[in-house]
């Protein structure tokens, strides 16, 4: 379950600070970015697919954006993220 794996995650994190996550399922990792700047750490992820069909084109376009804050006291630069 996802509670499971997300306490996994805290308690292999040992001394690092674990400050969000972000479910990114269905986006291939190359279409998600991660930006540290100004404080906040900002995640994005879209994906765009067009097919052809017997009735035409079809386009499917998902995108997420979240935000989040720097604790007081942490630096952009210790910031580390893995997907």
């Amino acid at each position: 379950s996802m509670q499971r794996r997300l306490n996994r995650m805290l308690n292999s994190s040992h001394d690092h600070k674990l400050l969000a996550v972000v479910d990114v399922k269905g986006f291939d990792p190359k279409e998600v970015t991660v930006t540290v700047k100004d404080g906040k750490v900002k995640v994005s992820a879209e994906h765009e697919e067009e097919r052809t069909t017997a009735r035409g084109k079809e386009y499917n376009y998902r995108n997420i954006t979240k935000e989040i804050s720097l604790p007081p006291g942490v630096s952009e630069d210790e910031v580390t993220y893995s997907l």
